[in-house]
């Protein structure tokens, strides 16, 4: 089996992403698995491109997208992309599409294909702040975890494809407000390795009550 991981480069003025970062902690090898990792860029319409490359290389059986969620508290795994981007900053080509489609010939929304629940399951399993999230945002990481989807809806159907959005990284809250939620890159690479475990262990999802109320 071949998963393939994909993490985002520093945007929005901050020096370090702990998505790649932390991707870059994993072990090349998980639960038998190759673990095959690729920076993208905070680029619209780029980091899309630069992902389906990275898959037509690899062929991988799976692929997982880390983006940062600064403010955040926990790992969220991502359930839904939306075809629609309304970026509130400029990406790292200061393009900033607002209130725009993604795909002209693409589904409205698409649901993640990896097992979501049981990836915040075996995350908290281990001791690690994990839940479901039902809001990719609408900047470039729903863009990506929406690409994906839909390359596995019109490309690649026996691909399973999920998307995570990590805290900021400790050193990233220096000079941000107190309070300001974040997390350690090897815990934040660690709660991927549980995920990445998940994906392996889980072709179906498990059914446990993860909604919110609001």
């Amino acid at each position: 089996m071949k998963i393939l991981i994909t993490g985002f480069d520093p945007f929005g003025g901050e020096s370090v992403n702990p998505a790649y970062e932390a991707v870059k902690l994993l072990p090349d090898e998980i639960g038998g698995a190759q673990i095959i990792k690729l920076e993208v860029p905070t680029v619209f319409a780029k980091a899309g491109s630069v992902l389906e490359a990275g898959i037509e290389a690899e062929h991988p059986d799976a692929v997982l997208c880390i983006g940062q969620a600064g403010g955040r508290s926990g790992m969220s795994v991502e359930k839904v992309a939306i075809n629609f981007q309304d970026a509130r900053i400029p990406d790292n080509e200061n393009q900033q599409p607002i209130d725009e489609p993604i795909k002209s010939d693409g589904e409205t929304a698409y649901f993640a294909t990896v097992p979501v629940k049981a990836m915040v399951s075996n995350m908290r399993a281990h001791g690690i702040p994990a839940f479901v999230s039902y809001t990719a945002g609408t900047y470039v990481c729903n863009e990506l975890m929406y690409t994906l989807l839909y390359l596995i809806d019109k490309k690649y159907p026996r691909m399973r494809g999920g998307f995570i959005h990590v805290p900021f990284a400790m050193e990233q809250t220096v000079d941000k407000p107190n309070g300001t939620a974040s997390m350690s890159l090897e815990t934040i690479s660690k709660g991927l390795e549980c995920a990445v475990a998940a994906i392996i262990e889980n072709q179906e999802d498990i059914s446990e009550a993860m909604g919110t109320t609001h």
